[in-house]
């Protein structure tokens, strides 16, 4: 079988923010020809299903789902290597990726090292961190496109902030060929080493979350707006603005996606009588919320 099939199954077990109510059909893709399978079930029956990685930038209704969920990630995770290129299915780790790279004297990969997420999904969003963005390293990226299997080149994916044609076009992103350049090993891994003792330093990485909670506004730094509207530590229920970075909300051990819906409208309130500021959510709020 390319793919498993959970019923009724607890989001919060899918989401690194670990809340989210129950998913009727959550399918695990093991394939192409899986998730092919999967995606001719949903057509024939009209569900929209909704794609996910290792759900690492997303925040599920307590409600659940009621859709399909099909899942990209451990599984549908191969990664090879061909010279100074690198491909990888939409579900390898971002992590791994990264230590692949390093394993290859690959440079170029070292931002992604410690974002939380899959390829797939950093390439549907154009995930970045540390002066470094997916579009820099993207070469082509393996599409399905309306039952149909595509390649992109990356001067084609439309990237920019956050932001890719994947999100415009509703594509399904299979895998992602990257190319890099031949480094130095012990350059490659001190630089990994430093950008991730500095996250550490600076993110809330000791508690549930799913990174940035919100968009850069342009022209502002999102957790700095917050701070300075003396929302630091702010919380409701099991949610909290988290003190050691305030563009962080996170789950201190029982939070409900309630919770942190209404911590989330709570800070853009604040922010916007404060400071006339809109900020925009990065999470992905799937589901109903009212």
């Amino acid at each position: 079988m390319d793919y498993e099939l959970l019923k009724n199954e607890p989001m919060s077990a899918h989401t690194t923010f670990k809340t989210g109510g129950i998913a009727e059909r959550l399918y695990k893709i093991k394939s192409e020809n899986g998730l092919l399978e999967v995606m001719d079930i949903c057509k024939k029956e009209g569900s929209s299903p909704l794609i996910i990685g290792n759900g690492s930038n997303l925040l599920v209704s307590d409600k659940g789902i009621s859709d399909p969920v099909i899942e990209l990630s451990t599984g549908f995770d191969e990664i090879s290597v061909s010279g100074n290129e690198i491909y990888a299915q939409s579900g390898a780790l971002l992590s791994k990726v990264s230590k692949i790279a390093l394993e290859n004297e690959l440079k170029g990969f070292e931002f992604a090292s410690g974002i939380p997420g899959t390829i797939g999904g950093a390439v549907y969003m154009n995930a970045g961190a540390y002066g470094g963005e997916m579009k820099d390293v993207v070469k082509s990226v393996r599409i399905l496109d309306n039952g149909e299997i595509k390649e992109i080149k990356g001067n084609d994916m439309d990237f920019g902030y956050r932001h890719s044609i994947a999100m415009e076009k509703e594509f399904i992103v299979l895998g992602v060929t990257l190319a890099l350049e031949k480094g130095d090993k012990e350059e490659i891994s001190s630089l990994m080493n430093d950008l991730n003792s500095r996250r550490r330093e600076r993110q809330p990485l000791e508690y549930p979350s799913a990174g940035s909670t919100f968009k850069r506004p342009e022209g502002y730094f999102a957790g700095k707006l917050i701070m300075d509207s003396g929302l630091a530590g702010k919380s409701i229920g099991g949610a909290m603005v988290s003190p050691k970075h305030c563009g962080f909300i996170v789950n201190t051990g029982n939070a409900t996606s309630t919770d942190v819906f209404n911590l989330i409208k709570y800070v853009q309130s604040e922010v916007k009588d404060i400071y006339g500021v809109d900020l925009e959510t990065e999470v992905k709020l799937i589901g109903d919320f009212e």
